[in-house]
């Protein structure tokens, strides 16, 4: 029963989810505050990587992975409701990982990343990469403390993807169009997507790259050393 106004009508389950959603939203809030202020404390770079599946995220962060190795410690948290395949292809690199399985969950918490950081024994003055679980939607909601969050697209996708899942790229300091030598076999217009995610987040920048062929690698590893 209603137990606002003791009308006697049954209590609307659309309430309940509001009020169970904030509650959840609040508590990882709190640990993405530990999150954040432990990264900015030992100088770390963390990037959270979301997309949908197969967008390419674990190809660029291999690829990133062996450009920068030499030069700084980095470590992955690699997010999947199953397997460790991913992992096994970050851990290939010599880079530090720690896989998380969501199991029926589709997006990472931040209290799992305070774990997670906690396990890995995060250098001072490191890189942390974060693999979110691929999905549009419920990553854009939660906070993980991270210091840039970059949304990765593909060209096999559409180019309508920030118009129809506006909070995820609402949310995104960059945007990475993906997989641009596919270019010539698929129909996406690169500049009406960037002008859609403009739309939807007038401060996003902008980034096309083709992970696969190492085309604009340059350009997203001087990101990366100008978010430090």
């Amino acid at each position: 029963m209603c137990g606002t106004c003791g009308c006697g009508q049954p209590e609307k389950p659309q309430q309940r989810i509001i009020e169970l959603e904030k509650d959840l939203l609040d508590e990882n809030n709190h640990y993405a505050h530990e999150n954040r202020q432990y990264f900015q404390e030992h100088n770390i770079l963390a990037i959270n990587f979301v997309s949908s599946p197969g967008a390419g995220k674990t190809t660029l962060l291999v690829k990133t992975i062996e450009a920068l190795k030499n030069h700084f410690s980095i470590a992955v948290i690699e997010g999947d409701q199953q397997t460790d395949l991913d992992a096994q292809q970050i851990a290939a690199t010599g880079a530090k990982v720690k896989q998380i399985n969501t199991g029926k969950s589709c997006h990472l918490d931040a209290h799992q990343i305070g774990h997670a950081i906690k396990d890995l024994v995060l250098e001072k003055n490191s890189i942390l990469f974060i693999e979110n679980v691929g999905n549009l939607i419920c990553p854009a909601m939660f906070d993980l403390g991270e210091t840039q969050r970059v949304a990765l697209l593909s060209v096999t996708e559409g180019d309508n993807k920030p118009l129809k899942y506006p909070d995820m790229f609402h949310s995104a300091d960059l945007m990475i169009i993906n997989k641009t030598d596919l270019l010539p076999h698929v129909d996406f217009n690169i500049v009406e997507c960037s002008d859609y995610a403009k739309r939807i987040n007038p401060s996003i920048q902008l980034m096309t790259i083709s992970a696969t062929k190492s085309d604009g690698m340059d350009d997203w590893l001087g990101w990366l050393s100008r978010a430090r």
